[in-house]
């Protein structure tokens, strides 16, 4: 769980002037738009922005549907703190499979990282981040080195980070099951194949209220923490599956504050 010294930064965000709890009076800038290849992105960020670090975020919609307008307070929120924002589209399901999906999370980060200097992000300070679907293929990308030189990863309500055990524990079901309906691709695409003894970034690990999200997250980042990845885990039982996402940014918001502390300790 949270431990004592990122509860403590959390308690000490209580205490930031009013903008940093804004977002929901605040309006973001409108993004630029890139076409980075398979897809498009929108980047994010402040007048006379320079050497910003930058949260890059994958949407969820169980890997058919979504899109990267559908950010809520985030841009808001974060450039109001100091940030740069990507929100990335990619492929979706059955025009691609989820491989490819991975792959275009890839090329969407390569780009930015090649680009965001320009936009006054710095490249070297970005943390990835995802909700759902999008939640597992940061996971994915991040922990096969597909995102090289991420500073962080934060990781907000999937079951999808070890299939294999997935399936044996019933939740192979649903939206699981019509997409990952081959177990002969379990095994590469599971976040949880690539916890070796490779080093893995810092993550945050949030998980809401829905059936087996706390069990899979907390075995997830057991499994971190085993290989001495610094892991924070966010009880988010006080969440749905969908208000986990939608209320990032918000006044008042407890997973705001404790993202926004474990930002501050990694990239701020």
């Amino acid at each position: 769980m949270i431990d004592r010294r990122t509860l403590l930064l959390a308690s000490m965000a209580a205490f930031l002037p009013a903008t940093a709890f804004a977002a929901g009076r605040l309006s973001a800038p409108s993004p630029k738009t890139f076409d980075y290849g398979p897809a498009k992105l929108d980047i994010y960020a402040p007048d006379g922005a320079d050497g910003l670090p930058v949260v890059f975020f994958v949407h969820g919609g169980a890997w058919r549907f979504g899109k990267r307008s559908q950010v809520n307070a985030k841009p808001a929120f974060l450039l109001a703190n100091g940030f740069c924002f990507v929100s990335i589209d990619y492929r979706m399901l059955p025009e691609v499979d989820v491989a490819t999906q991975a792959s275009d999370v890839e090329k969407a980060y390569a780009y930015v990282r090649a680009n965001i200097a320009q936009h006054g992000g710095d490249p070297n300070r970005i943390v990835g981040m995802g909700h759902s679907a999008g939640c597992h293929l940061i996971a994915l990308t991040g922990m096969r080195g597909g995102l090289p030189g991420v500073a962080a990863l934060i990781l907000d309500d999937t079951r999808a980070y070890d299939l294999a055990a997935l399936s044996r524990n019933g939740g192979m079901v649903r939206a699981y099951a019509r997409v990952f309906s081959d177990p002969a691709q379990w095994a590469a695409l599971s976040p949880a194949s690539y916890v070796d003894g490779r080093q893995h970034p810092p993550t945050f690990i949030a998980y809401s209220r829905a059936p087996g999200r706390g069990e899979d997250s907390k075995a997830f980042a057991q499994r971190l923490r085993a290989i001495g990845t610094k892991v924070t885990l966010f009880d988010g039982s006080a969440y749905t599956h969908m208000s986990i996402d939608r209320d990032f940014g918000e006044d008042g918001d407890a997973l705001t504050s404790a993202v926004l502390a474990f930002l501050k300790s990694t990239v701020g």
